[in-house]
């Protein structure tokens, strides 16, 4: 472990030199990985929840800190806010002036709607019940403003592309869903439905926030127009700090949602003493990239310092790797539930890393026995879901089959 003195001395970025020691601390990384989070005693199986900071992305946040304390020790720390940026799109396949910061997957999601006219411009937008539930306001609320809005619904916790074919017709102007589901990890066929989305003059927005960095991620590949993404999950961040990307050929067709500072390229005032002189209070040009499209104000610093170490942590696993140590993982979990009477909502199938089962009042039957025994789970009022990560292993999958009690209902 580095003093705060040795850490501020170790480079002028600090958050590469943290990653640079962890490396040579650890220069076989292999999972499990326990050792690179907090041992708090606590079987953590909730990380499509909130994923723990690492310790090392810990260290990361208290080098900012540090600067911001005016330390003399940090004077050395730069925020490389573009450079996260690209390591980012590096992880997605993308080009770093496709990304662009945004609070959340939410408000990424809800600046795509208002980039192409909605509401205002109407027209028909195909979306489906395994998207986020939390997104399920923002289309019913379209509706209610004259946006058609087809709502697909899933068949034992599936959507075959061929029900998005059905559902499109001449002039529909969006497909909106999530690339893995929320709800049950059902992974959506997403070059498929882009493929068949584009055949009909059709636009696609995906909800990522459940696939970047746990699964492999290639939106070139995919053919996706938009897509998002909030750091707090399987990118090992926090919250306040999120992703979108957009396709830069879609960027010209766009309507401006936001004029954000954050988003020009040039900009000189024409009101403050020495300026020179102009015929505007200030002349201005925003950057043709997804900053200067979606840009709004300042966005979280300290996301950004953390979660340079947790991109470049998720490199150094690789994401191939870190979705088939999470498989083994829910396998067991799928072979297992059913045989104390869970009924699976997960797909069998699905390579993802959540494992979904049904149980009435799973908060008030489980809730009491999960925290007895201190494992954590998400539950909901009906159900249960599973989502572990790099640092569980086969114990911890054991540990709670051996709390969870026979299904009743």
């Amino acid at each position: 472990m580095l003093t705060r003195r040795e850490l501020m001395a170790a480079g002028a970025v600090v958050p590469a030199a943290v990653s640079a020691a962890v490396s040579k601390e650890r220069p076989e990384l292999s999972l499990p990985d326990k050792a690179a989070f907090f041992a708090s005693g606590l079987t953590y199986l909730d990380s499509g929840s909130q994923h723990p900071i690492s310790l090392a992305g810990r260290r990361a946040a208290d080098a900012y800190f540090s600067r911001r304390m005016l330390d003399p020790h940090a004077a050395a720390f730069k925020l490389d806010a573009d450079g996260l940026r690209r390591k980012f799109a590096t992880l997605i396949n993308a080009q770093g002036d496709e990304i662009a910061f945004v609070q959340s997957t939410t408000a990424g999601e809800q600046l795509v709607l208002r980039s192409l006219g909605f509401p205002e411009d109407g027209g028909h937008i195909v979306t489906d019940t395994l998207h986020f539930f939390g997104s399920m306001p923002i289309y019913e609320e379209l509706a209610k403003r004259g946006v058609e809005v087809t709502w697909i619904r899933d068949r034992q916790g599936r959507i075959e592309p061929a029900a998005y074919k059905k559902a499109m017709r001449p002039g529909t102007r969006l497909i909106a869903l999530s690339h893995v589901s929320t709800y049950n990890g059902f992974e959506h066929d997403l070059k498929a439905i882009c493929d068949l989305a584009h055949d009909n003059g059709t636009l696609v927005y995906a909800d990522m926030v459940h696939a970047a960095g746990c699964i492999p991620v290639d939106v070139k590949a995919a053919g996706v127009d938009f897509a998002a993404c909030a750091t707090y999950k399987w990118l090992m961040g926090d919250f306040g700090l999120g992703f979108l990307y957009a396709r830069a050929d879609r960027l010209p067709m766009l309507k401006r949602p936001v004029a954000g500072y954050y988003g020009l390229s040039t900009f000189q005032t024409h009101v403050y003493p020495l300026d020179p002189a102009g015929t505007r209070v200030a002349d201005y040009a925003f950057a043709p990239t997804a900053m200067g499209m979606f840009a709004q104000g300042t966005h979280s610093h300290t996301v950004i310092a953390q979660l340079h170490h947790s991109l470049d942590y998720i490199r150094s696993l690789g994401v191939a790797d870190i979705q088939r140590h999470a498989q083994g993982l829910t396998d067991q979990l799928k072979a297992e539930l059913p045989k104390r009477g869970y009924t699976l909502l997960t797909p069998r199938e699905a390579k993802t890393p959540l494992v979904t089962f049904q149980q009435r009042d799973a908060n008030t039957v489980l809730g009491p026995l999960l925290d007895a025994a201190r494992v954590k789970i998400t539950l909901s009022a009906n159900r249960g879901r599973v989502s572990p990560s790099v640092f569980n292993d086969a114990a911890d999958i054991d540990r709670l089959l051996s709390v969870l009690p026979r299904a009743s209902g």
